[in-house]
């Protein structure tokens, strides 16, 4: 996963961090799942900040830097098809139409994933230069 022992050691604390955040908020209702979760919380922004530290030593980056819109399409395509399933849990009270639902969301979830965001990554691709 990292490059570097700073970017693993930054990727460990941030996961240490995140698990910590949200088994916090599992027990918030106490006062040690409050204080475990302002501790991930402290531990999870240590972690970012470690992460920018590193950011100048990457070098330059393999691909060149495109336009941003496409990318922002296929997120929110992805996205959409979790809002659905998790939409149409409140809306549809019927099994056969909760799973429908389930498998339009997924669809529309793979289609963001596997056509919207290749696309746009591979219009700057290394090969095309």
């Amino acid at each position: 996963m990292a490059a570097t022992t700073g970017q693993g050691r930054s990727f460990t604390t941030f996961i240490v961090g995140l698990t910590g955040l949200c088994a916090g908020i599992a027990y918030f209702s106490t006062g040690l799942g409050k204080f475990i979760a302002v501790a991930g919380a402290l531990v999870v922004a240590m972690s970012l900040l470690a992460f920018l530290k590193l950011k100048p030593l990457e070098g330059k980056p393999a691909q060149k830097a495109g336009a941003g819109g496409m990318k922002l399409l296929g997120a929110f395509v992805s996205a959409l098809g979790w809002v659905l399933i998790l939409a149409g849990l409140h809306v549809v009270t019927g099994t056969t139409g909760r799973i429908v639902l389930g498998l339009v969301g997924i669809g529309v979830s793979l289609f963001g994933i596997l056509y919207v965001l290749p696309t746009a990554f591979n219009k700057n691709a290394i090969w095309k230069s």
